[in-house]
């Protein structure tokens, strides 16, 4: 089978496309023929070598896709001809791959292959972070920095299916715009207005009660002020730099900073994923979310769409076209 193959790690220009083996299949595992490939942040930190995890070279990337069930186990609820999106750890950038039944979940006949492939890891890391680790209430105000990406988008649509007013951040009117069809409330273009000038214009100086933050750098400091007193910042990752947080702040404000790691958290609690992919599953069949997909590339030109990712030329998601290209 085609697969986009990680040699050496200098980066996406250390992907090449090749025949592989298909993957030995298990009896524990749902075995997808793929028709599209997410593009995310943790494969590109994996071809620099920057992601906490190194796999042994040669290594097969993508860590989630989209497409038919091929084979499933005795139980696991799947049967093959089903449409479906799945988080596969490793392995997606190929013509076949194989999941674990609890990262998998059916996709509605109305979305897209391209678009489910930017379903599950997203999705499944927001409604862990929003509920599991925030505990997000309807009805308080919701800061979404990084709006503009997969992550963000996620945060806005789960966000609002919660009940909470959302208010946007992020760089560029492309971005802005996605931001407004994911159902934010408001949106901050940082290219135009600082987001804390914005939040200190529109609650009177009050704060919000939640800061969803997957940038990091400087612009935490930032972040923490915006917050009410009890606020929460959530930490889900450090795209512009890992922060130093003042701990006086937390302190004086009485404020918190939560992290959110689904990854790491589905071993201490492997029930996670089955929660919410069955609020998941209602929230695409009804339409409630819909990851945007910006750009489908070819399998053949996956390098490039991890180029632009380390380059920050996307917005929204990046999808693989793997069979139909």
């Amino acid at each position: 089978m085609r697969a986009l193959v990680l040699r050496e790690r200098t980066g996406p220009e250390g992907l090449v496309l090749a025949d592989v083996p298909e993957p030995a299949s298990t009896r524990d595992s749902v075995v997808i023929e793929v028709e599209a490939a997410g593009v995310t942040y943790p494969d590109l930190l994996i071809s620099q070598g920057l992601y906490q995890d190194r796999p042994a070279l040669p290594y097969v990337p993508g860590l989630e896709v989209a497409g038919i069930v091929h084979s499933a186990p005795p139980g696991s609820g799947f049967a093959p001809g089903e449409r479906v999106a799945a988080a596969c750890m490793g392995g997606g950038y190929a013509e076949i791959a194989t999941a674990d039944p609890a990262l998998v979940m059916r996709i509605p006949d109305e979305m897209s292959f391209a678009q489910a492939s930017g379903l599950v890891l997203n999705y499944q890391t927001m409604h862990f972070a929003l509920h599991r680790r925030a505990a997000v209430r309807a009805g308080e105000l919701v800061l979404v920095r990084g709006a503009g990406g997969g992550l963000g988008i996620a945060a806005i649509e789960l966000a609002v299916a919660a009940g909470a007013e959302v208010v946007a951040v992020c760089r560029g009117a492309e971005k802005a715009a996605l931001c407004r069809a994911a159902g934010a409330h408001h949106v901050v273009d940082e290219t135009e207005r600082s987001f804390r000038e914005e939040i200190e214009a529109l609650t009177d100086g009050a704060g919000v009660g939640l800061v969803v933050d997957p940038v990091g750098g400087e612009g935490v400091v930032d972040a923490l002020r915006c917050l009410r007193p009890e606020g929460r910042l959530l930490v889900l990752g450090f795209t512009g730099g890992i922060p130093a947080i003042p701990a006086n702040r937390l302190l004086l404000r009485n404020t918190s900073v939560v992290g959110a790691a689904w990854g790491a958290f589905l071993n201490v609690d492997p029930a996670i994923a089955a929660t919410a992919r069955r609020d998941l599953e209602r929230l695409a069949a009804s339409g409630g979310i819909r990851p945007p997909v910006h750009s489908v590339w070819p399998l053949a030109r996956g390098a490039e769409a991890l180029a632009a990712m380390r380059d920050r030329a996307l917005a929204g998601k990046a999808a693989l076209a793997v069979r139909s290209e």
